[in-house]
């Protein structure tokens, strides 16, 4: 799978009594499916995923793949814990189409959590999973990073294609784009603009879809389904190897610059176009307008982001006309004082 370009780590809505919002979920997936976005990926950190039992997991992985655009990469945050409960979650996603599964380090036992207990951990998901594997470290949250050489070690897996690293370290990215540059090379399947082709996608096209005609439209006065002839996609492929994800909004330009393919990010959720147009540039072989795009978000990103974190997103979502709503408690809503410095960091900055 080609893990290229911008991806948004989409937010859970839920009701003001704490409940999955599954309507909301539906328009957020739909909004982001219309736009120039790479993938989608769901239940990450933006997404709460840590707030949510097993049965809301299945419910927000069910109700985004059915309403992702299928050329959308999905990307499934199923980590848990034990390596046993993260593949039951992958199954899952599986199931439901999606691309590959995101996994974070496992920490509640931090101070066990080796270098040779995270090998093991990956090793055996990547074992066993029937999706590729993305790497995901936010040591900001968990506090333990996979340092460079154990994702060294990991990208020699034919099961783990990528990383996410929300470090925020642009040195460390450049440091995993040398150090995985040996990894094994892969062909995957892409269309002739070299832009990802899904599973879903080509089920799609193979399937075609039916198109109903009425009685009335018919001497036998019977209604029928008459299947509608959908062009096959063309595609081609190309070879890549390990893939490096940036997770830090505030540092797209720079990671591009330092050899990332693209980005995941959790900013992407409320403001996904000023993202794109970033990678845009920067694929167009325009720095200076790239960095210039780069410097528009980076005060936006501090407040909304990093300071105010899950609440801060959500908010910028409903400026922005997505449904964010209220994070689930503990994590408290934004104060009126707090909602204007958000107001005021978003409004060059509205989709």
């Amino acid at each position: 799978m080609l893990l290229e370009g911008i991806f948004t780590a989409v937010t859970t809505p839920f009701t003001p009594e704490g409940g999955l919002a599954l309507r909301k979920l539906e328009h957020n997936i739909g909004r982001y499916s219309r736009t120039p976005l790479a993938g989608l990926a769901v239940l990450g950190s933006t997404g709460e995923a840590v707030m949510l039992n097993d049965e809301e997991s299945h419910s927000v992985l069910r109700v985004a793949a059915e309403n992702a655009s299928p050329e959308k990469v999905l990307l499934a945050g199923v980590a848990r814990e034990s390596v046993l409960e993260t593949l039951r979650l992958a199954e899952f996603a599986a199931e439901r189409g999606y691309d590959a599964v995101l996994i974070g380090t496992p920490h509640y036992y931090g101070p066990q959590m080796t270098d040779l207990t995270l090998l093991t951990y990956y090793r055996m998901i990547a074992d066993q999973s029937s999706l590729p594997v993305v790497l995901y470290t936010i040591p900001r949250f968990t506090h333990i990073e996979l340092s460079v050489e154990v994702v060294t070690e990991l990208a020699q897996h034919p099961n783990i294609i990528g990383i996410k690293d929300s470090t925020g370290n642009i040195e460390r990215i450049a440091k995993l784009v040398a150090a995985t540059a040996g990894s094994p090379k892969r062909q995957v399947t892409v269309t002739p603009f070299f832009e990802a082709v899904t599973d879903r996608m080509l089920a799609t096209r193979m399937e075609g879809a039916a198109t109903f005609v009425s009685a009335d439209s018919l001497f036998s006065g019977v209604g029928v389904a008459v299947p509608q002839s959908i062009p096959q996609i063309k595609t081609r492929t190309k070879e890549v190897g390990f893939q490096v994800l940036n997770g830090a909004a505030g540092k797209v330009f720079e990671s591009l610059e330092a050899g990332a393919s693209g980005a995941v990010l959790g900013f992407g959720a409320c403001a996904p176009q000023v993202l794109i147009e970033i990678y845009l540039a920067w694929k167009d072989r325009d720095p200076e307008l790239a960095r210039l795009k780069q410097q528009r978000i980076v005060d936006a990103v501090r407040i909304v982001a990093e300071e105010l974190g899950i609440a801060g997103i959500k908010y910028a979502c409903d400026l922005n006309a997505y449904s964010g709503g209220r994070p689930r408690l503990p994590l408290l809503p934004l104060t009126a004082e707090q909602k204007q410095h958000v107001e005021v960091a978003m409004s060059d900055l509205r989709n």
